[in-house]
């Protein structure tokens, strides 16, 4: 039984003493059971809007989940390094891509495509060869 279902369940209950509605007691009794019935309706109003709101913000977050992948630039967990289809093949960490080593004189990184010979590279920050410390 819902809240408005009691709501009449009490108004039947109320008519069937028989009250005197001109009476003190016959008012406040009957102004009661109205004010139950509005209660009663205004939760269902509120708990429909809830139950909209709550459809609502599933989708959002699915919406954003999407945004979220696009801003950060994030793929797939399932990619492995397959990324013909993949859109965010560029950035990828599961893709072939950049490379990053870091300098073994001064620590910084140092980042540079597969198009560069590694053996003829050199730190940009300290001038040191990085020969064979390269990293994918």
């Amino acid at each position: 039984m819902n809240l408005t279902e009691k709501a009449a369940y009490l108004k039947g209950l109320a008519e069937g003493l028989a009250l005197e509605s001109e009476t003190k007691e016959g008012k406040l009794i009957n102004a009661l059971i109205d004010m139950v019935a509005a209660l009663a309706e205004k939760v269902e109003d509120l708990d429909f809007d809830v139950e909209e709101l709550n459809d609502y913000c599933e989708e959002l977050d699915e919406d954003l989940h999407d945004v979220e992948e696009v801003l950060l630039d994030e793929c797939d967990d399932e990619c492995d390094g397959d990324c013909d289809e993949c859109e965010f093949a560029d950035e990828c960490d599961f893709c072939e891509g950049p490379y990053e080593v870091e300098c073994p004189g001064c620590g910084e990184t140092v980042c540079f495509d597969e198009d560069v010979d590694p053996t003829d590279l050199a730190c940009p920050a300290c001038g040191k060869k990085l020969l064979e410390e390269v990293e994918e």
